[in-house]
């Protein structure tokens, strides 16, 4: 692997860990009672994500253009695809295990929000004023009863995990797909690398209309008492187990994904 590709596969690496740390953000505000703030500084998370992403897609595209230039075979470069996909599913599990430390860290955050109302001061005391020795200090396994007791009742049913799953596997294929499909056929790779949203649009539909909505519904929920915060964490568990499972899915769409977007350039 060379730095090319390992800068690529960090920078997929901080999309998906950020996506899977964001349920610690709700958990958090479960726990404070501060929903709003909460909401604020989930707004900084999917920030970041973004950002990394918006950086992702030129460096990737740019090897592809290379790749292409120097007659490098498709198989060849499959396989650094397929590394990509493997970091998305490395960055789930990491960001699966780090949700307790993280819920605990958020928790402070949205505490210190809320008496200084300013992001900047928040990130300045996270990074100089404590904020990373206190990550140690509150630095905490998931409990084994987490998984154990995933039988109960956790207020998502089967349909919606099945939803999360697909959701997460085209969202994760789509602007992987779209620039594969460069590679299948360079004659139409400008117009391919346009058309990630044949791949990813219904899964941005399903999660803003379906599932995001259900788990702020959740969420109101346990702060109206009509729900535990166990039962809540469960469906945490169930949504990142799901996650999970649409990134090892994703290896398998890929290039059905790209044959689509190829077919799809052809015919414009």
């Amino acid at each position: 692997m060379d730095k090319q590709l390992l800068l690529i596969c960090a920078l997929t690496f901080i999309i998906h860990i950020i996506g899977t740390l964001a349920y610690s953000v709700r958990i958090a505000g479960i726990r404070t009672r501060r929903i709003a703030v909460s909401l604020a500084l989930f707004s900084i998370l999917m920030l970041l994500s973004r950002t990394s992403n918006s950086f992702l897609g030129p460096f990737l595209a740019k090897r592809v253009e290379t790749g292409i230039d120097q007659h490098v075979a498709a198989s060849t470069l499959l396989v650094d695809f397929r590394w990509l996909l493997f970091s998305a599913s490395l960055a789930t599990i990491l960001g699966a295990i780090l949700i307790p430390t993280f819920q605990r860290a958020f928790c402070r955050a949205v505490e210190h929000f809320q008496v200084h109302r300013s992001v900047p001061k928040l990130l300045l005391h996270a990074v100089f004023k404590g904020g990373l020795s206190y990550l140690k200090t509150s630095a905490s396994l998931p409990k084994p009863a987490n998984v154990t007791g995933l039988r109960e009742k956790s207020g998502v049913s089967i349909s919606m995990t099945a939803m999360n799953v697909i959701a997460t596997a085209l969202w994760t294929v789509g602007v992987f797909a779209a620039l594969y499909a460069g590679v299948l056929d360079p004659s139409v790779r400008v117009t391919s690398s346009t058309l990630s949203s044949i791949i990813n649009g219904g899964a941005t539909i399903m999660m803003a209309v379906f599932i995001d909505p259900h788990m702020s519904g959740m969420t109101d929920d346990v702060i109206e008492g009509k729900i535990e915060e166990s039962q809540f964490r469960r469906a945490v568990v169930w949504l990142v187990g799901s996650r999970l499972a649409g990134t090892l899915i994703a290896q398998f769409l890929l290039v059905p994904s790209a044959v689509v977007i190829v077919g799809v350039a052809k015919g414009l």
